[in-house]
């Protein structure tokens, strides 16, 4: 039987939200006059609330705005590190690391599954432990150099646990044969929350609160 530990990452383990600031410190970090460009990023986040564009519409526009069309991998990765050691430093929970650190003790393999880039979350989950990390995959082309661009799904919602799903069939896990707890903040990640055998709502809002309510689904706070 196979045990394992699946947490969100934004607002679950991290006090703030990582997307953004991630744009906000690559722009910095590799072309400052994109800075400048910031105001129209949030311009396509207004279309967003209008839904005039999706989230992963929204996400794509962003990163083309902010980071560029196109990237070489290794120049992206030495942001997103330096980026992880800013959200170590200053952005999680302490009490989410001591979860981690006890659901790793008692033997779970523990799996980071976020919407946000792997390119970032990959560099974050190493810091906190992860074994495996589940994220919206950004697309390469014929040199390797990351885009703008997403590759299939973003991972939200009903995504997220298709995304889980997924990679369980990857790992040749029966779903029978794991024993799955759940972590989020937000009630987008219902669906991966009811398919686990333990749920936790963790710095919930409201909507989740309620969920949690009905299903009987232990709510804590970490913040």
């Amino acid at each position: 039987m196979q045990r394992l530990a699946i947490y969100d990452m934004d607002k679950t383990i991290t006090r703030a939200p990582t997307w953004t600031a991630f744009l906000l410190h690559a722009a910095k970090a590799r072309a400052p006059w994109r800075l400048a460009l910031f105001p129209a990023a949030a311009i396509a986040g207004a279309g967003y609330m209008l839904k005039l564009v999706d989230r992963a519409g929204l996400k794509q526009i962003a990163h083309r705005m902010m980071i560029g069309k196109a990237l070489p991998e290794a120049d992206l990765r030495v942001v997103a590190d330096a980026y992880a050691d800013a959200v170590m430093a200053g952005n999680v929970l302490a009490p989410a690391l001591a979860r981690i650190a006890e659901d790793k003790a008692a033997g779970y393999r523990l799996v980071l599954a976020t919407a946000s880039h792997g390119y970032y979350a990959a560099a974050i989950g190493a810091r906190l432990g992860f074994d495996d990390v589940i994220a919206t995959v950004a697309k390469r082309d014929d040199a390797g150099r990351v885009l703008s661009e997403i590759e299939g799904e973003n991972c939200y919602g009903p995504a997220k646990l298709r995304m889980v799903e997924a990679w369980l069939a990857g790992q040749g896990i029966a779903r029978e044969d794991a024993q799955v707890r759940a972590y989020s903040d937000h009630v987008s990640d219902a669906p991966l929350l009811e398919w686990a055998d333990e749920a936790f709502a963790v710095n919930a809002h409201a909507p989740l609160v309620a969920l949690a309510g009905v299903k009987g689904w232990p709510v804590l706070d970490w913040r």
